[in-house]
């Protein structure tokens, strides 16, 4: 059924039309009065919700418009030299990949997902794009939307890592720990993509630090910087895993690994900010 403005208003008219009955009594009383109000207030928030989402929705319907519109463009110069099209769309999807792998190392997630739609427009079914941009999404804190995008690659393939490890961590920040742990160790198990292990790794460290497991945490930290020394947020997460488990040389060690292994990522000025405050103790920061 096609979506259509007397579907979603019906409920509103024959609520309102209700309450409209209810107020023509005369002799309602003070208690039905106020009952009356309670529920004329959750109409109105009700309404004020769903204009505001149907507002949304309406600017993401035109952007929508604006995206078919490029892309039956790009689709009538294929057709005029399909072969020369496709190589030439392959290789700018391939740039703003890699444009977007850089975005996400250093931090600038929203620059990333932009990136990583324009490599979609170019080539849609692309499945390292459309991981990365599940991977950006979840770092937006939009996890459904990530969630969508990632079941869609595993659904191409299946035996996609970076696809499955990031769709653990959705579970993981929906706090749905027993999914997590269940997609991350069938990534570490498998072992099919050194970059998805490492994140497998590092993500089981933040589910095990989230329920207060300091040395599971550590051992998975661990593992994290064994295979990105690099990993800057792997050596700051490490740091607090072994300062809240009370080894604070221990921690500050980590911390200090962690300043100098990637000065482009922000989690390298962490750990020099981490290293600094631990000097008055354990710090759970």
């Amino acid at each position: 059924m096609q979506p259509s403005e007397r579907d979603g208003a019906a409920p509103y008219r024959a609520e309102v039309a209700r309450l409209e009955r209810l107020l023509s009594q005369q002799d309602a009383s003070a208690t039905d009065l106020e009952s009356t109000k309670r529920q004329i207030a959750t109409v109105y928030r009700a309404l004020e919700r769903d204009l505001a989402e149907l507002s949304s929705l309406k600017e993401r319907v035109k952007e929508l418009a604006a995206r078919w519109k490029e892309l039956e463009r790009r689709a009538a110069d294929r057709d005029e030299n399909p072969l020369r099209s496709r190589r030439s769309d392959h290789l700018n999807a391939s740039s703003f990949v890699e444009k977007a792998w850089n975005a996400l190392a250093r931090g600038d997630h929203r620059e990333a997902e932009d990136a990583l739609r324009r490599a979609m427009e170019l080539v849609p079914d692309d499945n390292q794009a459309s991981t990365l941009l599940g991977w950006s999404l979840i770092l937006q804190g939009r996890l459904d939307e990530a969630l969508m995008e990632l079941q869609q690659v595993l659904a191409r393939d299946p035996s996609n890592a970076l696809a499955r490890v990031n769709l653990g961590f959705v579970c993981l920040r929906k706090g749905i720990y027993g999914e997590a742990i269940e997609h991350l160790t069938r990534t570490i198990r498998e072992n099919r993509d050194r970059r998805a292990t490492l994140y497998a790794n590092y993500y089981l460290g933040l589910a095990y630090l989230e329920r207060d497991m300091y040395a599971d945490a550590q051992a998975f930290f661990e593992a994290a910087v064994s295979l990105g020394p690099s990993m800057a947020e792997a050596y700051y997460q490490l740091g607090r895993a072994r300062s809240l488990a009370g080894d604070v040389p221990g921690a500050c060690r980590a911390w200090r690994a962690g300043a100098t292994a990637n000065k482009f990522s922000p989690w390298s000025r962490r750990c020099r900010e981490a290293l600094a405050a631990a000097e008055g103790g354990p710090v759970g920061l």
